[in-house]
């Protein structure tokens, strides 16, 4: 009859068949171990030899009885997420003197299947599994499930009990606060780094190649350890050649309110004088201007002479992406030359509002369903719900239709709303003949305006009331936050240290305000000035003789925006003029054709406007102050 001996031998064979392994000369069985490494040269670690140590200091922490019989690693950040890691080929650009029989999402697959050729997964400590304790503690329980213990060179080992009693109640305490320490260790690290950045951002130095129009102005770094080293860091310098480049293109996107690829394809007209981007890999440079380059170079804030830092995400499933406006780092002053004021450069990216599936190029497309040439398509907008307008013929007829899907539609708005081209042109030439190059125009703009003022008035000056309580706000925030400092008899670093960010997050949105209230005071200063219809010759225009190519022209330097209500059969024509595009506006106007037995073109002094013109010219200081017209008219529905 057995005894106990007997039936241990008879377990002991059972539990070596299982796990598939043969009995070690001692009579255990062997166990089979996957080694699991990661390291991430984001850190600036060397895998050539972290992971050797790591493969070392596992095997030195196992049994005699184990046998790590596969190796498993990757080289990235233990950040990312689940499913994205162990995707890379960071690792096939180091000479890693061991064998690797995958990634983690290999070994997680095999842990899965009978047959797979381990019993159990080692690594050196616990972050290098993952730096977010929830994708680590998943990692864990995953393998736990399939039955798989997941072990830790720095922990005690035991495996010479059941699955179900290898972890102790204190063993799991420790390694979840060493998790927890990881992920706080790494936020920690980013937080300062964040915080270094900013500092960086707000003394000027710029980061990576210089964006166009401008070139790097090497200083010597201000750690002397660096410096002796021969490290420098840099600041920005107007280029000699592209400045004057991005000049003209902001003054085009902005009079002529250019799309990107037309700006692109006037600048390709002379490469010397308009020297395209060199991009920072020299094999991928196209020689010539794009859509795209004319955009970054549009859409750059450091052409402002502020050090913008943060634009694009740089981590993660969305890197190289754009981050929200609201996410980047400003400087809080000018740190370099500007190419462009703020005003200025907001106007520029407003453009794109209006440009918006829109194409800006004269005559008609490629697109199939685009046969015949629209003049007034993309500046007629629904005065309901604020879409375009699109053309669409009719029995031979131009029309310019808004219909949006149901889903989309307003309870009051029709399914389609129809207006004929032939009515809008002529609207549209009795006011630009009336309003814009009419001997009355004057007149006609000082009695708009006066209706107009009164709100717009009232509205700016809430405003700016607003902003200033915002402002004494912020202030008294800062002032408890230094009292609450005083009560405190024996503040710690954690305590001061939130202080302080909360002092510079009161500061920054301080800052903020005060700019936005700077710009408000100086729009309530700079009113609209009539005497810019001064510039323009008094003619009239017949719209219907004029080349579509110069009719958009026109149009888009007028910043055109004519508004259609259905409910009133009204279309309502607003046109812009700025000291920049009154010049342009000139010269077009010198080819408009009148119209038979209308006024032949004379300029104000032939008028009788002489007398206002003895004064000199305004000045503008900063955005030019605009004079806007509107104008309505209205003709039967389809």
């Amino acid at each position: 009859m057995g005894g106990p001996e007997a039936i241990r031998a008879w377990i002991e064979r059972g539990s070596s068949t299982r796990r598939g392994g043969p009995a070690s000369g001692t009579g255990s069985p062997l166990i089979r171990v996957a080694w699991l490494g990661r390291t991430s040269t984001r850190d600036l670690q060397d895998p050539t030899l972290s992971l050797p140590r790591q493969l070392r200091n596992s095997r030195a922490a196992l049994p005699e009885n184990t046998a790590i019989v596969a190796h498993f690693y990757d080289v990235e950040s233990g950040r990312l997420a689940l499913d994205a890691r162990g995707h890379g080929t960071a690792h096939e650009k180091f000479q890693i003197p061991i064998p690797r029989d995958g990634s983690i999402q290999d070994l997680l697959e095999e842990a899965q299947r009978p047959d797979r050729r381990f019993d159990a997964v080692i690594c050196e400590a616990i972050d290098r599994i993952a730096r977010t304790t929830y994708f680590s503690t998943r990692i864990e329980y995953q393998l736990e499930q399939a039955g798989v213990p997941l072990l830790a060179a720095d922990e005690p080992i035991r495996l010479d009990v059941s699955p179900r009693k290898a972890k102790a109640a204190t063993q799991v305490l420790t390694r979840r606060m060493k998790q927890g320490v990881a992920e706080w260790y790494v936020t920690e690290m980013l937080e300062k780094s964040w915080s270094g950045f900013e500092m960086h951002t707000e003394q000027g130095y710029n980061i990576g190649k210089p964006c166009y129009g401008y070139q790097a102005r090497p200083v010597p770094h201000p750690v002397p350890a660096k410096r002796a080293k021969g490290v420098k860091k840099t600041l920005l310098e107007v280029h000699p050649v592209e400045g004057p480049v991005v000049r003209k293109m902001f003054h085009w996107r902005i009079v002529e309110r250019l799309s990107y690829q037309a700006i692109a394809d006037r600048l390709n007209a002379d490469l010397t004088l308009n020297p395209p981007p060199s991009p920072i890999l020299a094999d991928t440079a196209v020689g010539h201007w794009t859509y795209s380059s004319a955009r970054d170079v549009l859409t750059n804030p450091k052409h402002t002479g502020h050090m913008v830092w943060n634009r694009r995400a740089r981590k993660g499933a969305g890197r190289n992406r754009p981050n929200p406006v609201e996410e980047w780092v400003w400087s809080i002053e000018p740190t370099h030359e500007a190419l462009v004021d703020l005003e200025t450069f907001v106007q520029a990216q407003q453009v794109a509002e209006h440009r918006e599936r829109s194409r800006s190029a004269a005559g008609t497309s490629r697109h199939p369903q685009a046969q015949r040439t629209y003049r007034l398509r993309s500046f007629i907008f629904c005065a309901q719900c604020e879409r375009r307008f699109y053309g669409k013929p009719s029995k031979g007829i131009n029309y310019y239709v808004c219909a949006p899907k149901k889903p989309y539609r307003a309870a009051d708005h029709p399914a389609s709303v129809w207006v004929p081209e032939a009515g809008m042109l002529e609207g549209l030439g009795d006011f630009l003949s009336d309003r814009v190059f009419g001997v009355y125009r004057r007149e006609l703009l000082t009695e708009t305006m006066d209706q107009m003022d009164a709100g717009a008035e009232r509205e700016r000056e809430a405003r700016a009331a607003s902003l200033r309580r915002a402002i004494a706000e912020a202030e008294t925030k800062s002032k408890r936050l230094l009292h609450s400092l005083e009560l405190v008899d024996n503040p710690d670093r954690n305590f001061i240290r939130d202080l302080n960010e909360r002092r510079a997050e009161l500061h920054g949105q301080q800052m903020d305000l005060e700019r936005q209230l700077s710009r408000l005071e100086t729009e309530i200063q700079e009113t609209p000035n009539p005497d810019l219809l001064t510039g323009l010759p008094v003619t009239a225009v017949d719209l219907t003789a004029l080349p579509d190519a110069l009719s958009r022209r026109l149009f888009e330097t007028l910043r055109l925006e004519i508004h259609y209500d259905h409910k009133t059969e009204l279309a309502t024509c607003r046109v812009t003029l700025t000291s920049g595009s009154i010049g342009d506006i000139a010269d077009m106007a010198e080819v408009l054709p009148g119209r038979p037995g209308g006024t032949t073109l004379r300029t104000s002094e032939e008028e009788g406007m002489a007398a206002e013109r003895k004064t000199p010219p305004p000045t503008f200081c900063g955005a030019p102050p605009a004079g806007a017209t509107k104008h309505s008219w209205s003709f039967p529905r389809r």
